[in-house]
């Protein structure tokens, strides 16, 4: 299973040429072949694990040396976090990677001798991240390639280091496959950190204050999760002397509460919650928002976020039923609900996305730690429409913003009509996630009911509310893009859209509709079998006759944008004026007052910006569910000791 190394490997040769190649054209078709050998390395692995049987594949059990290079990694990583720290004043955030470094050291080089365990494990959950990591994070990168070119045209302001962006690009997607394979909670800790320090340095690309400020609050927020997650294995090594997730999963499911094991489990689940930007973690991802498209895209769909709830998905079986699951399902209902009422209030499309993310990723944490069978299924299939639409989106506002000069939904009226293949790929997205039934919709359902069986009234509140303010913002942003508009008032717009970006958005738009498509056949020959692997039984959610109604209904909704299209060009040349408590300009724009001052007519949506904005609720709802984590973190800790 040679593929697996190489996987990990391969991008971080990828990276090295990057920063030492400085020509943008030789660096760019590496940056192409590198993606296009990536993706081809993850069919490989995928073949390799089908023809296996699909069974679980265990490997790798002899790895001294591999061993001393991660511990040699882990300090490496310390020492950049330490330098970087001390260069912009930020001394105490050190302290988060010093302490977590020096304690996993002591672990290895003076602790319990490890029982032989496999490093590395292939099964259906990891192998969908790596399909994930791999295909999606690929298109990342060849979208970026253009997307940095005219990006430095637009903001001649910033350096041009697009040589360490691309570094960084592969770096993520290195330390993302080392993440989802290993099976050593020791080799995931070195993983998780390095994902930790690519997104600080990600964020911190244009080196303005905001974006340095930013970085930092994202580093040490994610430095705590790695606090906790190395005590959590260090507690886990000194009870059971061992060091492999598989075994701690099996050890939580059938461990009584109070075992010192549960405590472990909620905090390496407590990790995953800073990692998936949960509140009152939320903030750091609402400010990678100042990093370069492309960034946004992977830390919201491929990478970053996802390894938290990867682990959290993991932990699923371990924390059903227990103190740690309902903390865990609690924070994500409550993040699902706040997420989604805040969102209404964004009127810049890439917070809308980051307040959308957030809320999504609520939503799935909700499924895991609720932890039965059904709620899992809900939220793989949450976790896989989330990943393709959202690095669809991404990608489609920085095109719009560079065609457009704008990222406000309100500039985006009539884009249908404006940049016809923009606004289609826009369309696409938001069905995807918003509109699809066995999105979105599905999931919620499957959620609610589970949470209705286990009578946590509170969870429903937050489900049912927060599916409504879903409903609500998307609408807002759908209307705005198909609402028919005049020529004279909005002048058709250049596309400047280059073509690795559109073979990018073309794939991923492809691959939202085909998602829509297969997924009974998805559902039947993956989903389930990944349920019976973790849970011993699948789950039957909705009867596969109904989902097969279901594809039928969204193909339908597929076709809006090009209906309203084609019946916009139809009428476009006979406009009527409309009456507008004046003499009409005649373009319906405005309006010649009594007075015989022109005034200017502009239709918008309505934000509540004052009532429920970012900076309305942020606090609060910080303050509560930060109450929550102390009270049940100090149940579970009291139960043990």
């Amino acid at each position: 299973m040679q593929v697996i190394p190489f996987l990990i490997c391969f991008p971080l040769l990828c990276a090295v040429l990057m920063y030492c190649i400085r020509a943008d054209k030789v660096r760019n078709v590496i940056a192409y072949a590198g993606a296009v050998i990536i993706i081809a390395a993850t069919a490989l692995l995928v073949m390799q694990w089908m023809m296996g049987g699909r069974q679980p594949m265990e490997l790798y059990v002899h790895t001294e040396m591999v061993n001393h290079l991660i511990l040699a990694g882990d300090f490496l990583l310390m020492i950049v976090v330490t330098f970087l720290c001390f260069r912009y004043k930020k001394y105490l955030i050190c302290l988060l990677s010093i302490a977590p470094t020096i304690l996993i050291a002591y672990v290895e080089l003076a602790g319990p001798e490890l029982k032989e365990i496999a490093h590395v494990r292939v099964d259906y959950l990891s192998i969908l991240m790596c399909v994930i990591v791999g295909l999606i994070g690929s298109l990342i990168v060849v979208y970026a390639v253009g997307y940095m070119d005219g990006y430095h045209k637009h903001h001649t302001e910033f350096q041009d280091r697009r040589y360490y962006f691309f570094m960084i690009l592969f770096l993520f997607l290195g330390a993302m496959f080392g993440f989802v394979v290993s099976n050593s909670l020791l080799w995931l800790i070195f993983f998780w950190e390095t994902t930790s320090v690519c997104s600080f340095l990600l964020i911190g690309y244009t080196r303005e204050t905001e974006a340095i400020n930013n970085s930092f609050r994202a580093l040490w927020m994610n430095l705590l999760g790695g606090c906790a997650l190395s005590v959590g294995v260090t507690l886990y090594i000194y009870s059971k002397g061992q060091d492999s997730l598989q075994e701690l999963i099996r050890y939580g499911k059938y461990l009584d509460e109070r075992h010192v094991i549960a405590f472990a489990v909620a905090l390496i689940a407590f990790a995953a919650l800073t990692k998936a930007a949960q509140m009152p973690f939320s903030t750091w991802l609402m400010g990678a928002m100042v990093a370069p498209t492309p960034s946004s895209a992977l830390l919201h769909s491929a990478t970053m976020v996802k390894a938290g709830i990867y682990i959290l998905f993991r932990l699923g079986p371990a924390m059903s039923e227990k103190a740690s699951g309902n903390m865990i399902a609690l924070i994500g209902g409550f993040t699902f609900f706040a997420a989604s009422v805040m969102a209404i209030a964004q009127h810049d499309g890439k917070k809308v996305l980051a307040f959308s993310t957030i809320s999504n990723l609520g939503l799935m944490v909700a499924c895991a730690g609720v932890g039965r069978a059904e709620t899992i299924w809900a939220g793989i299939f949450l976790m896989i429409f989330h990943a393709i639409s959202k690095s669809l989106l991404f990608q489609d506002i920085g095109a719009t913003e560079n065609a457009t000069h704008s990222r406000e939904i309100e500039s985006m009226h009539g884009l249908l009509y404006r940049v016809p293949k923009l606004a289609i790929f826009m369309f696409i997205g938001i069905v995807g996630m918003f509109l699809a039934p066995f999105g979105m919709l599905i999931s919620k359902w499957s959620a609610l009911r589970a949470a209705v069986d286990e009578s946590n009234i509170l969870l429903v509140v937050f489900i049912v509310f927060g599916s409504a303010t879903t409903s609500f913002y998307w609408t807002k942003w759908l209307g705005k893009i198909i609402s028919p508009t005049h020529n004279a008032v909005h002048t058709n717009v250049e596309d400047i859209t280059q073509k690795s970006e559109t073979l990018s958005l073309t794939i991923h738009a492809v691959l939202m509709i085909a998602l829509c498509v297969l997924f009974p056949v998805l559902s039947v020959n993956y989903v389930e079998p990944l349920l019976i692997e973790q849970f011993n039984h699948s789950a039957e959610v909705i009867p596969t006759a109904v989902l097969y109604t279901l594809i039928v209904i969204i193909l339908l909704v597929f076709l809006v944008p090009f209906l309203a299209d084609r019946a916009f060009k139809n009428r476009r040349t006979n406009v009527k004026l409309a009456y507008m408590n004046g003499i009409n300009v005649g373009n319906n724009t405005g309006f010649i007052d009594s007075f015989g001052e022109p005034k200017q007519l502009w239709m918008s949506n309505y934000y509540f910006t004052k009532y429920i904005g970012q900076k309305k609720l942020m606090f609060p709802c910080q303050l509560f569910t930060l109450a929550v984590l102390i009270v049940m973190m100090a149940r579970i800790l009291g139960g043990v000791f």
